[in-house]
């Protein structure tokens, strides 16, 4: 478990995200005045509690792991005194949520994996909750580090992105796609608070990465959507790509799975390149 992080913990991690979250914002932000005899970094907890309108013991009790439920009024109240966007604030809804389970498992269908080779001139793959690519086409193989054959790279994205040098070449935006594997796994470990896998794969990252920790420790959230990637290939350079994610619904006692495709405008120098690597993954 990481310590002060609260994984595997609900109430631990809703303080945790209140705690980075209320560091996050400035007094001047909110039309506080700041003095010169501040000792903590963003928010104060009495100045927060007086901006979501509760007490400070009932805050602070918050913070501390020991109220674990707060109602939708209080959630509401606390995202607009931290001015918490769309993912935080739904972010903050699950950790505060009761009655969760433990976290099944994502199945890929055989359906879904004939999806990912019929769309065999853009590179995808499928990733679950925990970033295990689950699933993936040739050219997404060969694009993302070689994902085909299991001693070229880790197949966990987080893994491969923290413990694995080689994924600085295959992203050169590597600080940004790093942030989003973060995000991402904070979202997940608040979703399924018993995970013991998840919550081992964070522990692992944390011991031994002190990027991780460092990012880790911002409390930032990410949801998948769509935008643009650059990917680095020895055999044709950097590519700039598209990229789309999209939510394969899970069955009864599953978790569902993200499809990401990435793709180039017809005619452009990536689609070009693309073509070239589709012939070297088949060579």
């Amino acid at each position: 478990m990481l310590s002060g992080n609260g994984v595997g913990d609900a109430g631990r991690a809703l303080g945790g995200f209140l705690r980075a979250r209320r560091g996050r914002v400035t007094p001047e932000h909110v039309g506080l005045a700041a003095g010169r005899r501040r000792r903590v970094r963003g928010l104060r907890r009495e100045e927060l509690a007086q901006l979501a309108g509760i007490s400070v013991d009932y805050y602070v009790r918050l913070e501390q792991g020991r109220a674990t439920q707060p109602s939708a009024e209080v959630l509401d109240a606390l995202a607009r005194a931290l001015h918490l966007d769309a993912a935080e604030r739904q972010h903050l809804a699950t950790l505060a949520a009761a009655g969760r389970g433990t976290a099944p498992q994502a199945r890929v269908s055989p359906l879904l994996r004939r999806v990912l080779a019929a769309v065999g001139d853009f590179p995808a793959l499928a990733t679950n909750h925990r970033l295990d690519v689950v699933a993936w086409n040739d050219l997404g193989a060969e694009l993302f580090g070689g994902l085909g054959d299991p001693g070229r790279r880790d197949r966990n994205n987080a893994r491969f992105l923290f413990l694995d040098e080689a994924s600085r070449s295959v992203f050169p935006d590597w600080d940004a796609r790093a942030a989003d594997a973060v995000g991402q796994l904070r979202v997940s470990a608040g979703r399924y608070p018993d995970d013991a896998d998840l919550t081992a794969l964070i522990t692992e990252l944390s011991a031994r990465s002190a990027e991780f920790r460092r990012i880790w420790a911002g409390g930032e959230v990410v949801m998948c959507a769509a935008g643009t990637k650059r990917v680095r290939h020895p055999v044709v350079g950097t590519l700039t790509l598209d990229y789309e994610t999209l939510h394969v619904p899970a069955s009864p006692g599953e978790t569902g799975v993200v499809v990401h495709v990435f793709s180039a405008e017809e005619g452009s120098e990536e689609a070009a390149a693309l073509a070239r690597l589709a012939a070297f993954a088949a060579a």
